[in-house]
């Protein structure tokens, strides 16, 4: 039997913006995000991954939590997390527009005046 964990008292939408890019600002938590992403994991999976300590990680899962890109299905002794659907969507698609415009950016102003 699967138990989904319970969700905290926040919206229910993921971040958006550069409360996207705050998330993966850390080394370690981007470690993590791109581990979810390949596969479902559970704590010890991720500190064989990453080499971190289980409080770390788990001070790391908790943030993912809370801020509603990182779900938990509590499985037995276990829990088992992943990425939520589409949660950093917004952040991607930032990305591919600043990334997309780098050779065809016109020059608008004029030089600056001595």
């Amino acid at each position: 039997m699967v138990k989904v964990m319970p969700l905290e008292a926040m919206p229910l939408s993921p971040p958006t913006g550069v409360a996207q890019f705050a998330l993966l600002a850390d080394p370690l938590r981007l470690r993590i995000v791109e581990s979810l992403a390949r596969e479902q994991l559970c704590t010890c999976h991720l500190i064989a991954i990453t080499g971190a300590k289980q409080t770390t990680i788990s001070n790391h899962l908790r943030i993912l939590r809370e801020a509603h890109v990182v779900l938990g299905e509590a499985q037995g002794r276990f829990t088992w997390y992943r990425l939520a659907p589409g949660a950093f969507a917004e952040g991607l698609i930032r990305l591919q527009d600043i990334a997309g415009t780098g050779e065809t950016t016109p020059r608008l102003r004029p030089a600056c005046a001595p």
